[in-house]
């Protein structure tokens, strides 16, 4: 090929979709042959691992530049599609629909925040966060307002909604893993983690970015196909994102019919348990009901923490300190936002439609209402029982299955929906490899944020500021490892649903972030005192409201556990306005370094201090 590596992404990453492809039709023709489903679904997740961990090898680095924001010669598409990959997270692409599915509308709240954090990112933060030059979030936190304790506070900050965040994709891994190696949930976790840190262990940012677009283009074929192939089949046209109506209408039918929403038996539900299924979840998005002021008060809060934590998760904007440029900066927040769109637009349909194979009598795949021992003995029910994911059980004698005798963990709704629609179990082993992509590409932007700010903000900046290039990367690399095996501990103990994990890592972002990043680039009076009483307040505000909320305390007009955002940020905003204005302002050369930052065009501000 003419021309260097970044000229030639384009027909790079075009094989590479080709040969997927080709891939995905090879294994259609080993199905086909009568290879068994355990196989295929073992090659397609080791395929692509594999591709991953050549990936993460061939853009192995020891230079600080390309390890920690991959060179800073990331075009704006392709930062985009690397983007949505670290985005379209475990919660986005395994448990969102299965929200959707179980929750109805107030699950479209992590979906408005989601997309709408993004505005956000555009017009407050990635250019700006560009222009300075900095490596990591409180690399600018510990610039911007000066001093080591501002830049320690950050990182505690990070590291803590990092590794929530973290958790909730090693946990997304282990669900996948389980299910398509047939190993049990608790190794699922270690290979997964295993997967993670073959792809960043080496290269830092740049393996992670490379990586990472080559995930999405796994994601996103694998998040689609389905959907169109279930819509098709049900008659609801190829692309049935504008037409999938009369789907929401028959379902509103069927469900008063089937009893749906009707409790589960508590003797299934105290069997589950002590079978040891994961029963209990604690994902809900809102209470009361559809209409009501605080079902609408619950939709607002929820959306407005997603948005503002995702203009605080360090592992997304550290993504727009790889561009060449700040204009290359902006526009990728327009291309993330466009790859995003295409999975986010999707989840709704899929939900829609996988739930009517399920309810709709007049389909063969439905079995709700359907002899109980006919059901037991479907293929796709026993292996997702085996892994502990589903269950049923007649606990009325009846012979027939009701609604509350039967039991799905929410997370797996996606993974799952191929054979709920009996589609060829190659589209199955296709949506476990997407969802692994999905999972994988999150974890490791995460585990490389917590690991770079530790290496560089604490060891490097505070530490050890003499430490040489090798020493760094080592250090960095070390704490990749360490971090990921704690992350894969925690995941193993499910504390709360993939969702929820997610919902508490944006709300610990935004409440000890948020407004130190956004004052620190539009308010030249912002000082270090403020930013420290800030960060610390918000952050110790929001912690202390979800362990009040999460130990049984009564929740304030509304505000449950995956909100404590809307607690932590206004003490943040409050603290550091009136402790600002209490101490004095910055020198005159912060503030001139403020107004530079806020400049598109001329040299960053950091230049070479790195």
């Amino acid at each position: 090929m003419k021309g260097g590596f970044i000229e030639n992404l384009p027909r790079i990453y075009g094989l590479y979709t080709g040969g997927f492809i080709v891939f995905c039709l090879i294994m259609a023709v080993f199905e086909w042959m009568g290879m068994s489903s355990e196989v295929i679904g073992i090659l397609f997740v080791a395929f692509t691992i594999v591709i991953y961990a050549g990936i993460g090898w061939l853009s192995r680095t020891m230079q600080v530049d390309a390890y920690y924001v991959a060179g800073r010669e990331v075009p704006p598409v392709f930062n985009g599609m690397a983007t949505a990959a670290d985005w379209m997270s475990g919660a986005s692409f395994v448990a969102l629909a299965g929200g959707v599915y179980f929750g109805g509308h107030g699950y479209l709240a992590f979906v408005v925040g989601w997309t709408g954090g993004y505005v956000l990112v555009a017009s407050l933060m990635a250019p700006y966060l560009r222009k300075f030059g900095c490596y990591t979030v409180p690399d600018f936190i510990g610039t911007r307002y000066g001093g080591n304790l501002a830049r320690f506070i950050a990182v505690i900050v990070l590291v803590v909604a990092s590794f929530t965040y973290v958790t909730a994709q090693i946990n997304a891994t282990g669900t996948i893993a389980s299910r398509a190696l047939g190993i049990p949930f608790e190794v699922g976790v270690w290979f997964g983690l295993l997967g993670i840190l073959l792809c960043s262990m080496l290269g830092g940012m740049r393996a992670v970015t490379w990586t990472q677009v080559a995930q999405y283009i796994v994601l996103i074929i694998a998040y689609l196909v389905p959907v169109f192939w279930m819509s098709n089949k049900q008659g609801f046209g190829v692309i049935p994102h504008f037409g999938y109506g009369d789907a929401i209408t028959k379902i509103t039918e069927l469900e008063p019919l089937l009893g749906l929403g009707t409790p589960g038996d508590a003797a299934f539900t105290a069997q589950l348990k002590a079978e040891g299924f994961k029963v209990a979840v604690l994902t809900t998005p809102h209470n009361g009901p559809a209409g009501t002021a605080l079902s609408s008060w619950k939709f607002v809060t929820l959306a407005f923490c997603m948005m503002a934590g995702t203009a605080s998760l360090p592992h997304i904007l550290m993504r727009y300190f790889t561009t060449p440029t700040v204009k290359a900066a902006r526009n990728s927040v327009g291309w993330s936002l466009f790859f995003i769109f295409l999975l986010y637009f999707t989840a709704p349909t899929l939900a829609t439609l996988t739930k009517l194979q399920l309810l709709d009598p007049q389909l063969p795949t439905a079995i709700i209402g359907k002899a109980y021992e006919e059901v037991a003995a479907l293929d796709w029910i026993q292996k997702w029982n085996e892994v502990k994911m589903l269950a049923i059980n007649d606990t009325n004698g009846d012979g027939i299955l009701q609604l509350n005798e039967f039991w799905m963990r929410r997370d797996i709704v996606v993974l799952a929906t191929p054979e709920i629609a009996g589609l060829p179990y190659v589209i199955s082993g296709l949506v476990a490899a997407g969802g692994m992509a999905a999972a994988m590409s999150t974890a490791d932007g995460l585990l490389l944020a917590i690991a770079n700010a530790l290496s560089h903000d604490l060891y490097y900046k505070i530490i050890d500021p003499k430490a040489d290039t090798k020493t760094r990367l080592i250090v960095a690399r070390i704490l990749l490892f360490v971090i990921g095996a704690a992350g894969a501990g925690v995941a193993m103990l499910q504390l709360t649903g993939i969702l929820g994990a997610v919902a508490w890592a944006f709300c610990f972002a935004c409440s000890g972030l948020f407004f130190p990043l956004v004052l620190g680039v539009w308010w030249k009076r912002a000082n270090r005192p403020g930013a420290i009483a800030g960060m610390a307040g918000g952050f110790a505000a929001g912690s202390a409201y979800l362990y009040y909320v999460y130990t049984g305390g009564t929740p304030w007009i509304g505000i449950d556990h995956l909100r404590f955002g809307m607690i932590g940020m206004p003490v943040s905003l409050i603290l550091m306005i009136v402790v600002s204005l209490a101490t004095e302002e910055p020198d005159a050369e912060t503030q001139a370094m403020v107004d530079a930052t806020r400049i598109p065009k001329g040299d960053t501000i950091l230049g070479s201090q790195h």
